[in-house]
């Protein structure tokens, strides 16, 4: 095909050939995985935690420094997308899912079944519960988007390379990015995407299905996902057809504000004086104990280290396999801003709106739990819709979550058959609508195949494996940015001098 890049036809030689191992042998292959994940888990974990604090520290540098003028395009150049419309792409490509799907469980396992520090089932422990959840879906997270994106984005848009992760290592390797180093990185984000995003999908395909069985006793299984799989397709194949300024950009709203729609009526219908109350005391607290929760290592046995390995440290390599994806889209959306408006808006923004999603739907749950609902017993698809039980307007509550899921889904499978498209065509920013088919059939095919042998846990693993080496490619990609960033201001400078003498 013209166009097309060899990290195309060999990124997908190798989702093939996983999936087909995976298929063949599901148990060796979640065994093998599952060893590799605890490894790096264990030994890794301080590397974690340093890179990812690390990384805060970079974004909010950048962000008030002098560099913070250069505009992420020519001088001049407007923003391509509105705030509002920016705000909701930023929302919906870097949490999504995952947000509707533990944002009612998730606080409430803390609170519990398993705490970080205090006793399990203590007043201490909703709060804990509420001040992680922040921590592992807030800052830390955004600044590592924000940095990968914000390399993404100057190359591409300020120094006109393409718009492919190799290309912003230059700085460092010159043209040997041309060549098989340069495809190796490429392949490596492009590959780390397609097994991200399709475990995306089993998750949403799951708790659609969980949803709809618990209103209206759809069968809980393969079929019934295998369908909603398939029509969710047809859906963002539409959405990708029509392109980025169209469907992901309607999209992207229409998420933003069924979301707004879905959190103020259970803010409302809730336990509303508790949630604010929560939410000012746990984010006070999250803001409070910012350095010692960043850099909790567990090193003693009476420390709760599983509960690290399991939570933390899984959370940072889950979203630091999922940078070359949300960087790229991110980077993309965000043309003509500064660098402090890029910045300061993808730091503050989702981590509020995020930290806020979570006081209210865990504090919700803890609190229905309390009251002698167990709600503990579901599985973690099915606590949002058995929480929804338990409040006035349940039906409509719990209609709107299977819609905003949908919506969610459509979403992140768009956003990613663009970034693939891009990745595999030599950074295009249009890549043809061919390769988004093919790379969005891939992506519901690896997610059908994985439901279906009961993999997701396997798929979890390898990518968790696949974000070791990749994190090495992050922080060369911050020293390239340095770099960069200093000969261009330097740059800058000159010419402001030489008008200033004219």
């Amino acid at each position: 095909m013209k166009n097309v890049s060899r990290v195309f036809y060999i990124t997908l030689a190798l989702v093939i050939i996983t999936v087909i191992f995976g298929a063949v042998f599901p148990a060796q292959f979640e065994g093998i995985t599952g060893s590799i994940k605890s490894y790096v888990a264990t030994t890794f974990g301080w590397y974690y935690l340093l890179l990812m604090s690390a990384l805060v520290i970079v974004a909010v540098s950048i962000s008030i420094s002098p560099w913070g003028k250069i505009r992420l395009g020519k001088d001049g150049e407007k923003p391509e997308f509105s705030l509002p419309t920016w705000t909701a792409m930023l929302f919906s490509a870097g949490m999504g899912i995952g947000l509707v799907f533990y944002g009612a469980a998730e606080p409430l396992f803390h609170y519990l079944s398993d705490s970080p520090t205090a006793e399990t089932g203590s007043g201490k422990a909703f709060k804990e519960g509420l001040v992680y959840a922040y921590y592992h879906w807030g800052i830390h997270v955004w600044a590592m988007y924000g940095v990968t994106a914000l390399a993404l984005a100057f190359f591409q848009f300020r120094k006109g390379e393409p718009g492919l992760i190799s290309t912003t290592l230059k700085p460092l390797f010159g043209d040997k990015m041309n060549g098989p180093l340069g495809t190796l990185i490429d392949v490596l984000a492009v590959f780390a995407t397609v097994f991200g995003v399709a475990t995306s999908l089993g998750f949403g395909a799951v708790q659609i299905n969980g949803g709809l069985s618990h209103l209206f006793d759809v069968e809980v299984g393969f079929t019934s996902q295998f369908f909603i799989i398939t029509v969710v397709t047809l859906l963002f194949l539409i959405s990708a057809w029509t392109g980025l300024s169209k469907g992901i950009k309607y999209l992207s709203n229409t998420n933003l504000v069924l979301s707004v729609v879905l959190l103020v009526l259970v803010l409302v219908i809730g336990p509303t004086v508790l949630i604010l109350n929560m939410f000012t005391e746990t984010f006070g607290m999250y803001i409070q104990n910012f350095i010692e929760i960043s850099f909790r290592t567990a090193p003693l046995e009476s420390d709760n280290r599983s509960w690290l390995d399991s939570w933390t440290i899984f959370y940072w390599a889950w979203w630091v396999s999922w940078a070359p994806f949300v960087g790229m889209f991110i980077a993309r959306v965000s043309r003509g801003r500064t660098i402090r408006q890029f910045l300061t808006g993808v730091l503050t923004i989702p981590t509020l709106l995020v930290s806020i999603w979570f006081a209210v739907f865990g504090t919700t749950s803890g609190n229905i739990q309390n009251k002698g609902t167990e709600l503990t017993q579901y599985a973690t698809e099915l606590v949002l819709f058995n929480m929804f039980d338990q409040l006035p307007l349940s039906l409509i509550l719990s209609l709107l979550a299977i819609v905003l899921i949908g919506s969610f889904f459509i979403t992140s499978a768009d956003s990613a058959t663009f970034v693939l498209g891009m990745q595999s065509t030599y950074g295009s920013l249009l890549p043809a609508n061919r390769i988004k088919i093919i790379w969005g059939l891939a992506q519901s095919s690896v997610a059908l195949i994985l439901l279906y042998v009961g993999g997701l846990q396997a798929i979890q693993n390898t990518i968790i494996a696949a974000a070791l080496p990749f994190s090495f490619v992050m922080i060369l990609m911050v020293i390239a940015l340095f770099k960069a960033l200093n000969e261009e201001y330097k740059k800058m400078e000159a010419e402001e001098e030489k008008k200033q003498s004219s």
